[in-house]
C-alpha cells in the first residue's frame, strides 16, 4: 500500500470532508457509548437537547463558541502561512491580563478619556499583549531555525506562572479574601448582553466579524495571497520575489492578537476578572477548531459552534445517562484525528500492490 498525490483536488471533497469526518467521529464514539451501557440514541439526543434543547442551552453554546472562533482564527492564520502557533493559550491569558491592566487596575477617571476610547485602549491592550507574545518565537524561527511548536508550547506555562505572579502581587484584588484573582474590570467598560439574562456578549458579534474579515483578507488582499504562497511552498515564494519574513511576521502578530482577543472577550463579556483557571483549554481547543475548518475563516465558525455544542450538551448529558462528560474532550479528539485522515485522502489516493 502506497499513498500517491492527487494532481487535482476536488472542491466536493474537501466541502464535504468534515462533514465525514464529524460522522465517522460520532460512529467511533458510539462504541464508547454503548460500552458505558448507556443508550446510544439517547445519549445523542440528549448531548443535542444539551447545546441547542432550549434558549439557556442555546446562549451558553454560544458563549461558549465565542473565545473558540478567536482561537480557532488564531491557529488557522497561522497555520496558513505554516507558523505552527500552539501557544494561543498563553496568549489568551496575557490579553485578558492586559485588558484588565488597562481597565481595571485605575479606571476610566485616571487615563481622563472618554469611555468608547478607553474601550477601545483595552481591547488593543489585549490584542498587542498576544500579538507580542507570539512575535518572539516568529522571529527566533525565522532567524535562528528554532521550531515555533516547541517555543509557542513552552511559553504557554511561562505566561500562566506570568499571570499567576500579578495574580499574586500588583494586580491581587484585596477584596477577594486571598482567593488569587486580579481586580475587577471597570463595570462600565464590560461588553453589552446580547441575550437578556444570558451570557451572550458582543464579543460573539467581534468574533463573528473578525472570521469575515479574516476570509475577506486572505481571498482578496495582497497579504492574503502573500500568506497562502508562503504556506504552500516558502522558497517558491521567495524565488517569485514575496516577502516571506515580513509575511511570517506579519502572520504571528495577526495570530497572537486574535488570540489575545480571546482573552478581553472573557473578562469584558463574562468573568469581569482574571484567574487561572479562567480558560478550560481554549487556546488548544482553536487548533482542532482550524484543522476541523480546513483553515478556512468562515469554515471557524462552524467547527466552533459543534465544539462548543459538544461541551455544553455533555455537561447536561452525563447527568441524566451517568456517561461522564469527559466524552466531550473524545469526541473533540477523534473529531480532529478523522479530519486529518478525511483531508489527507482528499490530497491522496491510496494504490495497492507493487509500485
Amino acid at each position: 500500500m502506497r499513498l500517491e498525490s492527487r494532481t487535482e483536488y476536488s472542491r466536493r471533497a474537501m466541502l464535504f470532508a468534515p462533514i465525514v469526518a464529524i460522522l465517522v467521529t460520532l460512529a467511533v464514539c458510539a462504541l464508547l457509548v454503548a460500552w458505558a451501557g448507556a443508550p446510544v440514541g439517547q445519549t445523542y439526543a440528549l448531548l443535542f437537547d444539551g447545546a441547542f434543547g432550549s434558549r439557556f442551552a442555546f446562549a451558553e453554546t454560544l458563549t461558549r463558541a465565542t473565545p473558540l472562533i478567536l482561537t480557532g482564527l488564531a491557529a488557522a492564520v497561522a497555520f496558513r502561512a505554516r507558523l505552527f502557533n500552539i501557544g494561543a493559550e498563553g496568549q489568551l491569558y496575557l490579553g485578558a491580563l492586559a485588558a484588565v491592566a488597562v481597565g481595571g487596575m485605575h479606571g476610566g477617571s485616571t487615563f481622563d478619556l472618554p469611555l468608547p476610547l478607553l474601550s477601545a485602549l483595552m481591547i488593543a491592550a489585549g490584542a498587542a499583549a498576544g500579538a507580542l507574545w507570539l512575535l518572539g518565537p516568529a522571529w527566533m524561527k525565522l532567524k535562528l531555525g528554532v521550531d515555533e511548536v516547541v517555543t509557542t508550547l513552552l511559553l504557554n506555562f511561562v505566561a500562566l506562572l506570568l499571570v499567576s505572579m500579578m495574580l499574586d502581587g500588583p494586580m491581587k484584588d484585596p477584596l477577594a479574601m486571598g482567593w488569587p484573582q486580579s481586580v475587577a474590570l471597570d463595570p462600565e467598560l464590560e461588553f453589552s448582553r446580547l441575550i437578556e439574562r444570558s451570557r451572550v456578549h458582543s464579543g460573539l458579534l467581534m468574533a463573528v466579524g473578525l472570521a469575515i474579515l479574516m476570509w475577506l483578507i486572505e481571498r482578496f488582499t495582497t497579504f492574503g495571497f502573500a500568506l497562502r504562497a508562503v504556506g504552500a511552498n516558502n522558497r517558491a515564494a521567495a524565488f517569485a520575489g514575496l516577502p516571506v519574513g515580513r509575511t511570517v511576521l506579519l502572520c504571528a502578530l495577526l495570530s497572537g492578537a486574535l488570540a489575545g482577543l480571546a482573552g478581553v472577550g472573557e473578562v469584558a463579556g463574562r468573568a469581569s476578572y482574571v484567574t487561572t483557571d479562567m480558560s478550560p483549554g481554549y487556546g488548544y481547543a482553536g487548533i482542532v477548531i482550524a484543522m476541523l475548518a480546513g483553515l478556512h475563516p468562515l469554515g471557524v465558525l462552524l467547527a466552533a459552534l459543534f465544539v462548543a455544542a459538544v461541551q455544553v450538551g455533555a455537561d447536561s448529558m452525563s447527568r441524566v445517562v451517568g456517561v461522564p462528560n469527559f466524552i466531550a474532550d473524545v469526541i473533540v479528539a477523534t473529531a480532529l484525528l478523522t479530519m486529518l485522515v478525511a483531508t489527507l485522502l482528499t490530497r491522496y489516493r491510496i494504490r495497492w500492490g507493487r509500485a
